[in-house]
């Protein structure tokens, strides 16, 4: 699957012991009629236990100029959100990366254990999308083990 290239997601989210995010490689629509979305989480993931007991989480759609928030949501859990000058709280308690103009905030609808990962489904309550009022960005993509830019493919 590694020759298959990916958007790049970081899912964030609030839980009893502080801010809990990663980057995700599996975002997808599922439903327009009601708004549902989906990733999946590895069951080794230090995010897991977490996520299993989440009520909601934000995903967030990274550029190509952002690869950099790619990578650190990759690294130590304790790593990810050490930096509070890069983030926020919603109303509802879920971390919100700045300069990153479009996300979408879900509460959990279904989890489904498969194989060694949760799929995660969730019911779309809130979009958020600042994405005109800045410079047109590509996706950032992730493909053969590396983030890309579209045309570097």
């Amino acid at each position: 699957m590694r020759h298959y290239p990916a958007g790049v997601t970081v899912v964030t989210l609030a839980s009893e012991n502080g801010p809990v995010g990663f980057t995700a490689t599996s975002f997808a629509s599922l439903s327009a009629e009601p708004p549902l979305i989906s990733f999946n989480i590895a069951h080794t993931s230090s995010s897991i236990a977490a996520l299993l007991r989440a009520e909601s989480v934000v995903v967030h759609f990274l550029g190509e100029h952002q690869q950099h928030i790619a990578k650190r949501f990759s690294r130590a859990a304790d790593q990810r959100f050490a930096d509070h000058s890069l983030w926020t709280t919603l109303d509802t308690g879920e971390p919100v990366l700045h300069g990153t103009p479009i996300w979408v905030r879900a509460t959990i609808h279904k989890l489904i254990e498969l194989g060694d990962h949760t799929l995660v489904v969730g019911l779309v309550t809130r979009v958020h999308d600042d994405a005109e009022e800045l410079p047109a960005a590509a996706p950032l993509l992730y493909y053969n083990g590396g983030y890309h830019r579209p045309e570097a493919l």
